[in-house]
């Protein structure tokens, strides 16, 4: 999250993320992807940097977490899959999505 002003010198913060635009004439107006906006003191290239920080922040604390090891994730099934049973687990067709197609070997 960011944490910008408003015009009455209140703060509140907002997800970059669900940001769509940000313009400036000559207030600043962050517009998000619902449609709301905000007009808020910071100017243009304020809130650009606040969001750059931001998700420079972010990727700074992923590259904290541990490697985890284990079962790496696919969609398709490993050789070394414990499943030794080929058939589909759910075959029959009630939620409307249609049977359940077994993962293949990699090859």
């Amino acid at each position: 999250m960011i944490v910008v002003t408003r015009l009455n010198g209140t703060r509140f913060a907002v997800n970059p993320d669900l940001i769509e635009r940000i313009h400036e004439s000559p207030d600043t107006h962050l517009v998000t992807l619902d449609g709301a906006a905000y007009v808020v003191l910071e100017s243009l290239a304020e809130v650009v940097e606040l969001i750059a920080d931001y998700r420079a922040y972010v990727l700074s604390k992923a590259r904290d977490f541990p490697t985890i090891t284990g079962y790496p994730l696919s969609l398709v099934r490993t050789d070394d899959s414990d499943d030794s049973d080929d058939s589909p687990d759910d075959t029959d067709d009630t939620d409307g999505a249609g049977p359940t197609v077994p993962l293949q070997p990699r090859k």
